[in-house]
């Protein structure tokens, strides 16, 4: 089957589940989008040729998150558990930690994880910037990155995201040909002090990666980097986007001073290996 048919038959199965909880389910189009087929990482039931059940993997370095749904006609028949066995199974060759998503307000979802052997992690808002006068910063500026940023991109998923080197290089090299996504160095007065990536398809852009050195933390730049995209995405007539953890103060006052605000929340439960 085409890539495309099946997008279209995962979009027409969101809208159907996302409608009957009023909810919004991440499933990371952005990633979704890029699948070549060379690895197992989408799960699919169909029932009378429908697709009336999804679960995708998404990896992050040594992490990866699992997120699926299934048509509520479709519901306690075992099919989710199904495709989850299988999905672990898979993710377990790969990577070192399994977090399981589901929106925070879904019934369905929180219900579905008591019957999984898994804990509570943490929670993120997804937060979209709403209109705000943003001010332009001269020292801080943005650059796309180079094939010689390589190894200080590198550098600072281990230092800023928990990665190992080898897990570090084998996601970016992972995503360095993805289409849609725009990676910049940032540069503080001429030097690497940084790094963020812009994920844009349908008229929104998500801003993912956003990393600051340890050296040049708490000295403004990520204020400045996020007025700088604000102002180019709106150029560009994009909605921006954005993902932070609940309990990460710091980058949830920052955002809302930028004018982000939260619309929807995630839960994320680690799932015991």
């Amino acid at each position: 089957m085409e890539l495309q048919q099946q997008l279209s038959e995962i979009k027409k199965l969101q809208q159907q589940c996302q409608a009957e909880e009023n909810l919004q389910l991440k499933l990371n189009w952005d990633m979704l989008e890029q699948r070549d087929g060379n690895r197992k990482e989408d799960f699919f039931h169909y029932e009378e040729g429908e697709l009336c059940a999804f679960l995708g993997i998404y990896g992050f370095g040594s992490k990866a998150e699992l997120c699926g749904m299934v048509l509520p006609t479709c519901r306690r028949k075992g099919i989710f558990t199904k495709l989850l066995t299988e999905a672990i199974e898979v993710a377990k060759q790969e990577y070192d930690e399994i977090l399981l998503n589901t929106p925070a307000n879904s019934t369905s979802g929180l219900a579905f994880l008591k019957q999984v052997p898994c804990g509570y992690a943490f929670s993120e808002h997804q937060m979209k910037w709403q209109e705000k006068v943003v001010e332009a910063s001269h020292d801080v500026s943005l650059r796309p990155t180079r094939p010689t940023d390589l190894e200080f991109v590198m550098q600072l998923d281990v230092e800023c995201f928990g990665f190992s080197l080898s897990k570090a290089q084998e996601y970016n090299q992972r995503i360095k040909n993805e289409k849609g996504q725009d990676r910049y160095v940032i540069e503080k007065n001429g030097k690497a002090a940084g790094k963020v990536r812009v994920a844009a398809a349908a008229g929104e852009a998500w801003i993912y990666g956003f990393a600051v050195t340890p050296a040049e933390q708490g000295k403004g730049i990520g204020r400045s980097v996020l007025n700088s995209l604000i102002s180019l995405e709106q150029s560009k007539g994009h909605s921006l986007f954005l993902e932070v953890e609940t309990q990460n103060a710091h980058a949830l006052k920052l955002y809302e001073s930028c004018g982000f605000t939260s619309y929807n929340t995630q839960d994320y439960y680690r799932l015991s290996l």
